[in-house]
């Protein structure tokens, strides 16, 4: 059976250990491994692996020995309870007989078989044979963001629950930002740092234990050229070099910046309500400081600024352009941070 993305986000919490097997596929290695530690983790508990409950094998191991999966299903530990044959990275060639085989002998009170895999198409073996078994499941894992079930889960494990709405808001930022692995780490760092502090989760908390991101370390020269820093320019400049950052990427996000509070300066509502429409949502100091931004520069220098950055971009992607790239940007920059303060 095919489950969906809603049903698949309870089942994976809750999956049922009479099944016969799960298939669990995606683009995203760590998506998929996040979700098969997540299911084996609930079908076998936390001893499961120590009680001999799990039995992992290779996809590339089954070529060699089909046998082996049947062999893992059918034998009986010394200890109670749901046991589990993990099937790790299989492809049609590799695995699907071997699988197969094992399904087709599979009985009540056998191990569950748990198979992940990359992305395959509609047409693959494996998805056919699950979605076609009436005691198996198949689930696709795209990329997208987790749902915020998903995300109240990972939060209540983590004993995550005393936050406002805003706190919930900057959470729900970052994990549209960052990769399944860091947001889970983060959340973890997250309740560490909150570890015997009863008061509320704030969006400043969550901004700190955030990771450093390429974003992040560009943020320092985009706040000194938006306000008006100049002299603050060329070392900013040095370290940014220094650390290897590309000419075109800095440009890139200078214009995605000063894009960003045109958009609030022009809002009929004012600069804050322009703030506050912003998605991802803003929040914290750096909500404060684009703020004071957009104000300080109004619509029509912006519109100056926008003009500036575009002309640099072509400059930059220029057959013919033979000046050093990093000056050219700096040279940009301190016109941009001369325009602030007119």
């Amino acid at each position: 059976m095919k489950l969906s993305a809603r049903d698949a986000s309870s089942y994976f919490a809750k999956p049922d250990p009479d099944k016969a097997g799960l298939l669990i596929y995606g683009e995203d290695a760590m998506r998929v491994a996040l979700k098969r530690q997540q299911v084996i983790a609930a079908l076998v508990g936390p001893k499961g692996e120590a009680e001999m409950r799990l039995t992992r094998i290779p996809a590339g191991d089954l070529r060699k020995d089909p046998a082996q999966l049947i062999d893992a299903i059918k034998a009986q530990g010394f200890f109670p309870g749901p046991r589990v044959a993990f099937v790790e990275g299989a492809t049609d060639q590799a695995a699907a007989d071997a699988v197969k085989n094992a399904m087709e002998d599979w009985a009540p009170g056998d191990a569950q078989i748990i198979v992940t895999a990359g992305m395959l198409k509609a047409t693959s073996k494996l998805r056919k044979l699950f979605e076609a078994h009436p005691s198996a499941y198949a689930v696709g894992i795209y990329n997208d963001p987790p749902t915020r079930d998903e995300i109240e889960s990972d939060l209540k494990k983590s004993r995550l629950t005393n936050l406002d709405r805003a706190a919930m808001d900057a959470i729900m930022a970052l994990s549209r930002e960052l990769d399944p692995g860091d947001f889970r780490q983060t959340v973890e760092k997250v309740a560490l740092y909150k570890l015997g502090d009863d008061a509320p989760l704030t969006p400043d908390e969550v901004a700190l234990m955030a990771p450093t991101s390429t974003e992040a370390e560009v943020d320092d020269i985009l706040h000194v050229v938006a306000e008006g820093r100049a002299t603050e320019i060329g070392p900013v400049m040095q370290r940014l070099e220094a650390q290897g950052a590309n000419a075109v990427t800095l440009v890139i996000m200078a214009t995605r910046h000063f894009r960003a509070l045109h958009m609030a300066a022009s809002d009929p509502g004012g600069a804050a309500a322009g703030i506050a429409r912003m998605r991802p949502p803003i929040f914290g100091p750096r909500r404060d400081r684009m703020l004071r931004q957009a104000q300080g520069w109004g619509m029509m220098k912006l519109e100056q600024a926008l003009k500036i950055l575009t002309d640099t971009d072509l400059t930059l992607r220029s057959a013919g352009q033979k000046a050093p790239a990093m000056a050219l940007v700096e040279r940009s920059l301190i016109r941009l941070a001369m325009l602030a303060k007119r």
